[in-house]
């Protein structure tokens, strides 16, 4: 099973709002990377003066991913890989200024993502585990703006939960802009606190022995505790591991004209704690089988930059390359091009296009391929070598009177991709975006 996480309603939201964010490998193990596209960012540095507290915008996505593969990492890199998953997400934008002129940005976030995953069924050896879950993550982030001094500063708030993995984080950022506004330089510091829940395969699950009925705790790999006897006690928490994330991401973009503009990204992020998932299993050349284990530290640097070419009033060009490296010996290339085309005022067609690939990681191998000897091992083919394309086309329409004629619907964008994998992974993801202001 490969988890899914930000990657439906990031897809949605990164290419509604063309964020940036590709700090994790392109996989939809972790938090996928389905960025697309990201313009020069062009903050509100007009003359409106609201004194008062505003909403001012609401943004609304629900998408739907279906994947399919035959590599999972639960099954020792064999086995379905099969997960659908729907998205829910909608964020509030409020807005105030203050007796100094600083405009004040409040962002309230909730997403909700329900998966089901039939290789997760497999964390027991008879197929009839736990194949579905439910993630809850919601968000704050609070920036204030200085328009005279072209200054922006805010922090925000962020937390992710599901039965296996709880996920505290928390960032500080700042931008810049240049003197002659045509220029910005963007800083982010940013922490994620995760804790696994230590949920193993069936044939690795500890007996704990209670002291007061002298039976055992048995923990099944859908995560319940139950006395071996039947008998009935409170039953213990399952143990959980720390896993923490820290990143410091840096860009500068700059308009060379009217026409052109460019934007600089690079990333710092170090990870340590417990990077592997107990219910990964591992098959050694000698048949025998363990859980995955990998180093307690991890250092990754992305850089790369964006280009953006508008070609008249009616079509944008937007260009991206990504060059990532970590110590776990991956190297990545991602390169991305979208063409934005204004068919009538109110509409647009966006078809894109991203190449990926990378190296393997050191500690990588496939199914039985692992000597007993090795000390670090994992069958989870998001380390291993594979090329992989994501193609779609987005549209979006956004009428002066209100999509619909519905005045408060100010925009409503649908997109759809299909991502393929040199490792024969296959994936679609569709997702609707509505604007309100």
């Amino acid at each position: 099973m490969k988890k899914v996480y930000l990657s439906i309603v990031g897809f949605s939201l990164l290419c509604r709002i063309n964020a940036y964010s590709q700090t994790k490998q392109d996989s939809i193990f972790n938090k996928p990377a389905i960025s697309l596209y990201t313009p020069v960012d062009q903050k509100d540095t007009g003359v409106y003066r609201p004194r008062g507290l505003r909403l001012d915008e609401v943004n609304f996505v629900s998408s739907y991913y279906n994947q399919n593969g035959d590599h999972s990492a639960i099954t020792g890199g064999i086995g379905t890989e099969k997960v659908v998953d729907l998205s829910n997400g909608i964020d509030l934008h409020w807005v105030w200024v203050d007796d100094s002129g600083h405009k004040h940005t409040l962002l309230t976030g909730l997403g909700i993502d329900h998966h089901t995953s039939a290789s997760s069924a497999f964390v027991t050896t008879t197929g009839l585990g736990k194949q579905g879950g439910t993630r809850i993550y919601p968000s704050l982030d609070w920036t204030v703006e200085n328009p005279e001094q072209g200054a922006t500063f805010g922090i925000g708030a962020y937390y992710s939960g599901e039965y296996n993995y709880k996920s505290l984080g928390g960032d500080i950022h700042f931008s810049k802009k240049t003197n002659d506004k045509n220029g910005e330089f963007s800083a982010k510091l940013q922490a994620y606190l995760d804790h696994v829940t230590l949920i193993y395969p069936s044939e690795f699950i500890p007996v704990i022995t209670p002291v007061s009925t002298g039976a055992t705790y048995i923990t099944t790999a859908s995560g319940n505790v139950v006395l071996s006897n039947g008998g009935s006690t409170s039953k213990p928490s399952l143990p959980t591991k720390p896993r923490d994330t820290y990143t410091a991401a840096f860009s500068y973009s700059q308009a060379i004209n009217s026409r052109l503009q460019v934007v600089f990204l690079g990333d710092v992020v170090a990870q340590n704690g417990y990077l592997s998932l107990p219910f990964h299993r591992v098959y050694f050349s000698n048949k025998k089988d363990t859980i995955e284990n990998l180093p307690a530290s991890r250092f990754k640097i992305p850089v790369g930059f964006r280009l953006n070419y508008f070609v008249d009033d009616n079509l944008i060009i937007r260009s991206y390359y990504r060059y990532y490296a970590d110590s776990w010996g991956t190297r990545a290339n991602t390169a991305n091009l979208e063409i934005a085309y204004k068919v009538s005022p109110f509409f647009s067609i966006s078809p894109f296009y991203r190449y990926y690939n990378q190296t393997a990681a050191t500690y990588f191998a496939p199914y039985e391929q692992h000597s007993p000897t090795d000390v670090y091992y994992t069958s989870n083919y998001e380390y291993a070598k594979f090329t992989s394309q994501f193609f779609g086309v987005g549209f979006r329409i956004a009428p002066p009177t209100g999509v619909f004629g519905w005045q408060n619907l100010h925009e409503l964008e649908l997109r759809y991709g299909h991502y393929t994998q040199t490792t024969q992974l296959v994936s679609d993801v569709l997702s609707l975006s509505l604007g309100f202001k």
